[in-house]
């Protein structure tokens, strides 16, 4: 319960993310891909708790490693934005943080995948996460997804299918997505989701929120 309720405070922090400036830098990183799946290696950008913005506000407010993590999906436009701002910010409050690259290694030459979406984005999402429980300083049992517009959605199909079950054991534990398309079926989740769109959205309306608000809550008890 902790850990969701910690999941739950992080997405309301990050609303306040808009705007905010250049953080310290973390470290550009490759991690393989899956088995069978292209390209090779992925990219990110990684961020650590006890490193950068974190180090100089005074070090991990939990004392140590290992951490909690959060792998970061970003929206059609790509890596282009706030996903390195998002990631600095979780790791200040304690979270490796890594910051997935879905269309760089990949769409040579087109800008983005709007109107179109990113299947592979799901497993890049669990390639992410097994690199991550590979790490001494992350701890595996505790790594959530958190997604924004088309990652969003990826953030929630992964929760919801488990799509890199066959490749490995690590779960994700919980998910945040910030205004997902609004066009998934509703079915049994295998981790908690936090669902965030405003009112006024014009091209996520609220209510998918409202209808993902709906679903039974048995296995999300059983999931914490």
């Amino acid at each position: 319960m902790r850990f969701a309720f910690r999941i739950s405070l992080l997405a309301i922090g990050l609303a306040s993310l808009v705007g905010a400036g250049a953080a310290s830098p973390g470290t550009l990183v490759q991690f393989p891909n899956l088995p069978g799946h292209t390209p090779a290696n992925l990219s990110g950008y990684l961020a650590r708790p006890d490193a950068g913005l974190s180090a100089e506000l005074g070090g991990p407010p939990n004392g140590g490693a290992p951490f909690p993590a959060v792998v970061v999906l970003h929206g059609c436009n790509g890596m282009f934005g706030n996903s390195d701002v998002i990631a600095d910010r979780l790791s200040s409050w304690g979270y490796v943080t890594l910051a997935v690259d879905s269309l760089g290694p990949r769409v040579t030459g087109i800008a983005n995948r709007c109107g179109k979406g990113l299947p592979e984005q799901a497993f890049d999402a669990y390639a992410a996460l097994h690199y991550l429980s590979q790490l001494d300083f992350v701890d595996p049992a505790r790594v959530a997804v958190f997604g924004q517009s088309m990652g969003a959605e990826t953030a929630l199909r992964a929760v919801q299918h488990d799509p890199a079950a066959q490749f490995f054991a690590e779960r994700f534990r919980a998910a945040v997505a910030y205004y997902p398309y609004c066009d998934i079926s509703e079915a049994t989740m295998t981790a908690p989701a936090l669902i965030l769109i405003g009112e006024a959205d014009e091209t996520n309306p609220w209510s998918c929120a409202v209808k993902w608000s709906h679903m039974p809550r048995q296995t999300a008890r059983r999931s914490l």
